[in-house]
């Protein structure tokens, strides 16, 4: 397995300053925003899908440091009902689904995207209960929204050999293991899970009953560590809208790797990941408010540059 990063912490600086600081840290794999809420200040997607020498220029910034790209991510949202917003969301999926295509980049991470609850809402609408009964309504048309872009969209995808890697997130569609299961049922193995156990966390969900459940449909993983609170959690639950930077008052916060769940959870985590068939990146995202980026990343890559395997698995000759 690959120890990776999205580089979105670092876009104020320049692309070869990064690679060379990453590399330095012992990291094999970039993720690389490419449009959507992770930005695109590494990659220009526009210049990059037009002209064959950026390509190569990445290419050699890439090698220079001997790292690869585990995937390109455009977080958006292409369900919306605003139509001008869910058509640039659009755009950029598959934009990106051209550009990895062409940088023989096997993956495109995202959001499954958030219709409204019904065809004439102007917000979206993200149903938690089936009671009172018109929500149960508002999650069918959802579905029924979702499929049809989903599936559509897959087929471009396999037009281009790219899996697209949902990241499973609250006030999405999308946001729990189930639901990826289904949309990957109703659509085609081209859609599967971009495996972030930080929103799962809160949720209550076991990262390695997930992992196992989800199995093959594991095309991405990130790794990026959630704290629950308990004792803000028995007066206001998880379903916290607390602002992020409000820390004290949380019932759960976005942590750096290791300082949400030790080092034998993630040591659980990557020996599931194996037992699944998942010999990819573990890319860190890094949305902790309580450190820097970079002290967060490094004790992040520390951690995991120890428990993740690095060989394949010997023959059992003791079996």
């Amino acid at each position: 397995m690959d120890v990776g990063v999205l580089t979105v912490p670092l876009g104020d600086q320049p692309r070869e300053s990064a690679f060379e600081y990453l590399a330095g840290l012992g990291v094999d794999a970039v993720e690389l925003g490419c449009g959507g809420y992770p930005g695109s200040d590494h990659v220009d997607r526009s210049a990059l899908l037009s002209d064959p020498d950026a390509r190569d220029a990445l290419r050699d910034d890439l090698d220079a440091h001997d790292l690869r790209v585990s995937a390109l991510a455009t977080h958006n949202n292409p369900l919306h009902p605003d139509e001008q917003r869910a058509a640039e969301a659009d755009r950029e999926l598959r934009e990106a689904i051209e550009l990895a295509a062409l940088l023989d980049v096997g993956t495109v991470t995202c959001f499954s995207g958030l219709p409204a609850g019904g065809p004439n809402d102007e917000v979206p609408n993200w149903v938690t209960a089936p009671w009172p009964g018109e929500h149960a309504d508002a999650h069918e048309y959802q579905w029924e929204v979702a499929t049809e872009y989903w599936r559509e969209l897959a087929s471009y995808a396999d037009e281009h050999d790219v899996d697209l890697a949902i990241e499973m997130h609250p006030n999405m569609l999308i946001y729990e293991p189930t639901g990826l299961l289904e949309l990957r049922e109703r659509t085609s193995e081209r859609v599967g899970a971009n495996f972030d156990p930080s929103h799962l966390y809160w949720q209550g969900i076991e990262i390695t009953d997930a992992i196992r459940l989800l199995g093959e449909a594991i095309h991405h993983v990130h790794a990026k560590d959630t704290r629950v609170y308990d004792e803000q959690v028995r007066t206001k639950g998880v379903l916290d809208t607390t602002a992020y930077d409000e820390v004290a008052d949380r019932a759960w916060l976005f942590r750096s790797v290791g300082y949400g769940h030790g080092e034998d959870h993630w040591r659980d985590v990557v020996s599931t990941l194996r037992m699944v068939g998942y010999d990819g990146a573990l890319s860190i995202e890094h949305e902790d408010a309580l450190t820097s980026a970079s002290e967060g990343l490094e004790k992040g890559v520390e951690l995991l540059r120890r428990v993740v395997f690095e060989d394949q698995p010997g023959d059992a000759f003791w079996a």
